[in-house]
């Protein structure tokens, strides 16, 4: 009968969460009180406080507080179980609230503490948070565990502070691979392909062994910098090691790719042709594999085999994902099928429910443009621009004023421009593509201007670079 009533208690607890109903929520608490049915395990008052205070306004600070000092702060537990509910959920200020609440009220602090925290920085990218919480993680002698220390790795390597990080892992007695992945993972994040794979040497002096997770990382790094010899010792290291590999969908990607960027689109394809095989002979890969695949042939070039390789998905069963779809949109704008990538464009939402998103609008105005329905492109720009935020905008009024470029109309071209400029002024391909249209034209003293306005306010051309692999 107790156990009964408690499980009624959860379900309404439950509805109220999900109508918001912070009036009947009150209600029951106050009940919960009076009876003392709040006190009968740290797991029901957790539920309960987590379900308030997620329904209230962000600024509501006092009543989280007020909550919070219901609960008995010898016991961490409770604390520790409303911080992980906070974070699971998407609330981490809640839980960098609480946090703070436990250290000023001495509620002991445990790893589990230290860990969701820094998880709960990392979200909001709150980097002071962050290193506050590391300062206190070394007053109280928590360094010492892996998983604290791990937790900050992660932290720093997220908010793009590599050489934090690096410090941060360098600082940890007794070292793991989760930990070192956290800071392989920053440098790939990075683009600091060379760092992570000279990380990748010093975990073996450390003794630590790589995992699915490690391999993945290489082959990113041997993709970002194209140095497919390295990238084929690393697939043969994958093959040793890894014996469950038809089950790691994303090493198997992580090859495609690494062959696709390296320009090895048969190797790719060799690889993906093998790639969904289990014990049973059955095979089924998974919608990954096929969005790696199709990115090979459309960062390659291969348009008409992207068109080709997404029906016959289809035609598996598999459905597409955003990805996907922005391959495909892309392919039919280079190959002249206009109407069907339209098509695709609109089965998005029709056949899979998939919302489209900034890409994918700009790949349908880029498939416009080529086709030369500029006005149509300019119609659809604008509707966007009014009825969405200037993220989706400025890239469909890039690719609006790059058609302008190739089909010589230097009217649109310039309102484009300064458009785009509007929503984001310090955008040096707007600027680039600009420059492109008045060279057409012969418009030498515009582009003096617009190099006079670039230096002015201290935008500069990044400079293109290829890279390429030397061998003996």
């Amino acid at each position: 009968m107790f156990i009964q009533k408690l499980d009624s208690i959860n379900g309404f607890l439950r509805h109220c969460f999900q109508t918001k109903n912070v009036r009947v929520i009150k209600k029951l608490h106050a009940h919960l009180l009076r009876t003392g049915l709040l006190f009968i395990s740290p797991s029901f008052e957790s539920k309960l406080i987590f379900k308030y205070s997620t329904c209230l306004h962000r600024n509501n600070s006092k009543t989280v507080t007020a909550l919070l000092n219901c609960i008995n702060p010898a016991n961490p537990l409770p604390f520790n179980m409303i911080l992980s509910d906070y974070c699971r959920n998407g609330f981490p200020f809640l839980a960098l609230q609480t946090f703070s609440f436990m250290h000023t009220n001495g509620v002991p602090l445990d790893t589990y503490s230290f860990c969701c925290s820094s998880v709960a920085s990392c979200s909001m990218k709150d980097v002071k948070f962050g290193a506050q919480i590391h300062s206190l993680v070394e007053k109280s002698g928590w360094l010492s565990s892996v998983f604290v220390g791990s937790a900050l790795v992660d932290l720093y390597a997220k908010l793009s502070l590599i050489n934090d990080a690096a410090q941060m892992f360098d600082e940890i007695p007794v070292k793991n691979t989760v930990c070192a992945n956290a800071l392989l993972s920053g440098y790939g994040e990075a683009n600091q392909w060379v760092e992570g794979l000279e990380f990748v040497r010093k975990m073996r002096a450390l003794n630590l062994k790589c995992d699915h997770f490690t391999l993945s990382a290489m082959l990113r790094a041997c993709a970002g910098l194209s140095a497919i010899e390295l990238g084929r010792q690393v697939h043969g290291s994958v093959i040793r090691m890894v014996s469950d590999l038809e089950d790691d969908v994303f090493l198997q990607s992580s090859l495609i790719e690494m062959y696709g960027k390296c320009g090895l689109v048969g190797k790719a394809w060799q690889v993906f042709n093998l790639s969904g095989f289990g014990y049973n002979g059955e095979r089924k890969r998974d919608v990954v594999l096929w969005t790696s695949m199709l990115a090979v042939y459309g960062r390659n070039g291969d348009f008409e085999k992207v068109i080709e390789l997404f029906k016959e998905m289809l035609r598996e069963g598999i459905s597409p994902d955003g990805v996907a779809f922005v391959t495909v949109i892309s392919a039919c704008g280079h190959t002249g099928h206009g109407k069907l990538g339209i098509q695709y464009f609109e089965s998005m939402v029709s056949d899979y429910g998939l919302e489209p998103g900034p890409e994918h609008y700009s790949c349908i105005v880029d498939l416009l443009c080529r086709a030369g329905e500029l006005e149509r492109a300019w119609k659809m720009v604008n509707e966007m621009t009014h009825k969405e935020n200037g993220s989706y905008s400025v890239s469909m009024w890039g690719a609006l004023l790059n058609a302008c470029n190739e089909f010589g109309n230097i009217e649109l071209g310039k309102l484009a421009a300064r458009k785009a400029l509007e929503m984001d002024p310090h955008n040096v391909g707007i600027y680039v593509l600009l420059s492109n249209v008045y060279a057409k034209f012969g418009m030498w003293d515009e582009i003096e201007q617009l190099r006079e306005l670039m230096k002015e306010t201290g935008l500069k051309k990044d400079v293109g670079c290829s890279w390429i692999e030397i061998t003996s």
